[in-house]
């Protein structure tokens, strides 16, 4: 099983280094876009698993949304409100996590996707076109995280963070994945043009929202009686299982370069 992780991991990081740097910008736009959309398929597979149909205006409707948003972008005023809007949503998502398990209606869930997945792709589209180095060092730091919190809580765990949603997360996974990127962040802080102590916060806010954003869609999994998303990904599930961090991180990390320019 690990072995399987580490190949997929390593495949989908060299498919990612050719989108960023070898594809020309409007195919690799594209393919952020592409790889919303195919969320999107698995985020209303959570509600109508069997109705095809369903799934597939729930995608058409998302890709209308992201139509009509490319049309406006960039627009300063938009992107701050689409990103406050999705940190609001996310503040109010680590709030319903301690209320796991409750019913969720499914149009309260697909509201609910739309939350998450769209601004994801307006922040990851708005981070390639503002600057690849920052996205790419929220990517890592996202990695790091999640890969720090699954080693050291594989080695150390034992206290459980959240049992009801995710029994293999434990708090000495999630301190471990702080600790990491607090180490990763003063490294960074000597290469990138930013303030040691802002990029340090900035880190430490980043892997909070990363365990929020994995707790949050595991929880609407649970809800589904879901294993994994989806199987995009051998060994890894599906997509939303492999962005589910990024869904709660990316528009922090876009509105802080948008507002500050950190």
């Amino acid at each position: 099983m690990l072995k399987q992780r580490i190949l997929t991991a390593a495949v989908g990081l060299g498919v990612l280094s050719i989108i960023l740097f070898f594809l020309q910008p409007v195919i690799a736009r594209l393919s952020f876009a592409l790889l919303i959309l195919v969320g999107s398929w698995e985020w209303a597979g959570f509600c109508f698993r069997t109705k095809t149909a369903i799934r597939l205006f729930y995608v058409a409707l998302i890709a209308v949304c992201m139509t009509i948003l490319y049309t406006k972008l960039p627009d300063r005023q938009l992107l701050e409100m689409i990103f406050k809007v999705a940190l609001g949503w996310w503040g109010l998502a680590m709030a319903w996590l301690l209320f796991f398990p409750t019913p969720i209606p499914k149009l309260v869930s697909w509201v609910c996707g739309m939350l998450v997945l769209i601004p994801t792709w307006v922040a990851l589209d708005y981070l390639y076109v503002e600057s690849i180095s920052y996205l790419v060092f929220a990517l890592l730091i996202v990695w790091v995280a999640d890969s720090s919190a699954y080693f050291v809580g594989r080695c150390f765990g034992h206290f459980k963070l959240a049992p009801k949603i995710s029994p293999g997360k434990t708090w000495e996974g999630a301190f471990g994945a702080m600790t990491v990127v607090f180490i990763l962040s003063l490294i960074g802080s000597q290469f990138l043009t930013v303030e040691m102590k802002g990029l340090v916060l900035l880190c430490l806010a980043v892997t909070i929202l990363s365990i929020i954003g994995d707790l949050t869609v595991s929880m609407f999994k649970r809800d589904a009686s879901l294993k994994d998303s989806g199987s995009f990904f051998p060994g890894h599930g599906g997509v939303l299982d492999r962005i589910d961090s990024i869904t709660a991180t990316a528009p922090l990390i876009a509105l802080a370069l948008l507002s500050f320019g950190v």
